[in-house]
């Protein structure tokens, strides 16, 4: 353990080279881990890379005293249940099975993406939605852009504008409260019929 701590002091101090043992040395355990959550080889090295790269992005909140392998650890595994959320997808029983005259037995699936307005009422809403974000003073609409169009966390946006995290949040919540407001009088618009 102490190796790992004096590992992370010096990436913390600015040696980058560290954390590449670090790395090294927990790649094996962080595969394993993953292989066993997902099983398709091109997600799980994705999900090992964004395990590191989390890890190191979230190194400054590492506690002393907890051992890596278990922090470390618990990144991977959360980052593999937050993918496979993600990756959920509607499933049918196949303990009920359809006969038809026949009796030849098969599997019906409901088509629930079967409406042909549907592609426009998803259009029509985006442009309600983009119109309300483009009247939003600039500070606050590229906020919004950068954390629901292009998924970034708080961090990275704070990084980005180069100002504190609490001042994203603070950004974000007015922000959100303003096109509340302005979408209030649209719900209806941007209601699913």
């Amino acid at each position: 353990m102490e190796e790992d701590f004096e590992a992370v002091r010096s990436v913390l101090a600015g040696d980058g080279h560290a954390f590449t043992l670090l790395q090294n040395k927990y790649k094996k355990l962080i595969s394993t881990l993953i292989r066993k959550m997902v099983k398709d080889e091109d997600d799980v090295d994705d999900l090992i890379q964004e395990t590191f790269i989390k890890a190191y992005n979230a190194l400054e909140t590492f506690q002393f005293g907890f051992a890596f392998s278990a922090w470390i650890y618990r990144i991977a595994s959360n980052n593999c249940i937050d993918f496979l959320r993600k990756k959920r997808f509607q499933t049918v029983s196949i303990n009920q099975p359809v006969f038809d005259e026949e009796d030849d037995q098969y599997i019906q699936i409901e088509d629930t993406t079967a409406r042909p307005d549907t592609e426009y009422l998803n259009k029509e809403k985006r442009e309600i939605i983009n119109e309300a974000i483009d009247k939003l003073p600039e500070n606050y609409r590229e906020i919004i852009k950068l954390r629901h169009e292009y998924e970034m966390d708080y961090i990275d946006i704070a990084k980005k504008m180069d100002i504190p995290i609490g001042t994203v949040k603070a950004h974000l919540f007015r922000a959100r409260k303003i096109l509340l407001s302005e979408l209030k009088g649209k719900k209806h618009l941007l209601m699913d019929n």
